[in-house]
């Protein structure tokens, strides 16, 4: 194997390095996984995630998790509504939380993240690893750690999501600002501290567009609510704003002043004490990005085609990187691990465009005027399929 006798390192416990290390460690490779969290028992925001035949259901079947992940998928996740601005009920789910159910499963993160962490072996992980910088040694590289730490590997993988400190250690393509900002909520204990909102998604999503703009949310497993308030924006926005966030009562008054023809139903949201926000700026990068194929250093993920989330695809095509980069660097098809990495980053490159393309292009169907409309024919098609 073209993995004996190297020490790997993968920066970042996302799903997908946690993926990545699951199916390298079934194949007899030494690696690790350096996470920035404290311990495992941190606190995982973001989306529910669902997981697509072919890409991030692939990557659990091969490594040997598909009956764990049905232990853990939420069906009622996939129940969705669309509606206006007011909450008025353009599209109920119907028939479509079914079909999604069975070919997009949907889980929270918290769960997908323990099932990997608990296929691992004991000591893969090492927490407490935030990343600072590192330097070429020998035929690899030498990891410098925040916690004063250091570590050698032949072979780094860049899986540290979208804003990767090791990614410019092998290109210098930058992103490109989509024209969209979301602002990112979280609420813990939803159903006391947003009653109204928490009941109306009745345990699944919903998704509200008008003129432009995009307001969703879901609930998990755990009780909490993810929201998003999406809008196009210049790039330097955030600057001009002068927002705090964290500052809810900043927040509050330049939602109610921005989105003023909104329902005070959404307010919710901004009015109770338990809500933290995160400013996103949404970047994609460019689909003819390339780079020079290094022996000891590659990515995944986000780290290597960050793009919005407006598609769906970010973290199932990272999934898919896992189990493509695994089966190059772990199966008998090359002769030496850079010509293995250079064919993975070819055919990732081009994957990651494909997707970031579909989302770019769904991105213009949401923002639209007619968004709402727009959405709603496409989920009715899906539906009648």
């Amino acid at each position: 194997m073209l993995l004996d006798n190297k020490q790997v390192a993968i920066v970042g416990g996302g799903p997908a390095g946690l993926a990545l290390a699951r199916l390298l460690q079934l194949k007899g490779a030494d690696v690790k996984v350096y996470e920035r969290d404290m311990d495992r028992n941190v606190r995982v925001q973001g989306a529910t995630l669902d997981l697509h035949e072919g890409t991030g259901l692939e990557a659990l079947k091969r490594s040997g998790l598909l009956d764990e992940f049905y232990k853990y998928h939420r069906p009622v996740a996939s129940k969705m509504l669309l509606v206006d601005r007011m909450l008025n009920i353009t599209f109920d789910d119907h028939n479509f939380a079914t079909i999604t159910a069975e070919t997009r499963p949907e889980i929270d993160r918290a769960p997908l993240r323990d099932i990997l962490l608990n296929s691992l072996q004991s000591d893969t992980v090492v927490w407490d690893s935030h990343f600072i910088s590192m330097e070429r040694e020998r035929k690899g590289w030498r990891l410098f750690l925040k916690n004063g730490s250091n570590a050698y590997a032949d072979l780094v993988i860049a899986a540290d999501g979208a804003n990767s400190k090791v990614r410019p250690y092998l290109s210098d393509v930058e992103p490109v600002y989509s024209g969209i900002t979301l602002i990112e909520g979280n609420i813990y204990n939803a159903e006391k501290y947003t009653p109204k909102l928490f009941s109306f998604a009745k345990g699944g999503k919903v998704m509200a567009f008008d003129d432009g703009r995009f307001v969703g949310y879901g609930t998990k497993a755990d009780g909490s609510i993810m929201f998003v308030v999406n809008f196009k924006t210049p790039e330097n926005w955030l600057e001009q704003s002068g927002i705090n966030f964290n500052n809810r009562e900043e927040v509050f008054e330049w939602f109610k002043k921005d989105f003023a023809s909104w329902s005070d139903e959404w307010h919710e949201f901004f009015t109770n004490d338990a809500v933290c926000f995160i400013p996103r700026p949404q970047y994609y990068f460019p689909l003819n990005q390339s780079w020079e194929t290094d022996e000891s250093l590659t990515m995944i993920g986000d780290a290597a085609h960050r793009m919005p989330p407006y598609a769906g695809e970010g973290a199932n095509v990272a999934l898919q990187d896992s189990f493509e980069l695994a089966e190059c660097l772990t199966g008998n098809q090359f002769t030496d691990i850079k010509e293995a990495i250079a064919h993975f980053e070819k055919e990732m490159v081009e994957r990651g465009a494909k997707a970031t393309k579909d989302t770019l292009e769904n991105s213009e169907r949401m923002f639209s005027k007619t968004g709402l409309a727009q959405m709603a024919e496409f989920f009715n098609h899906v539906e009648k399929q």
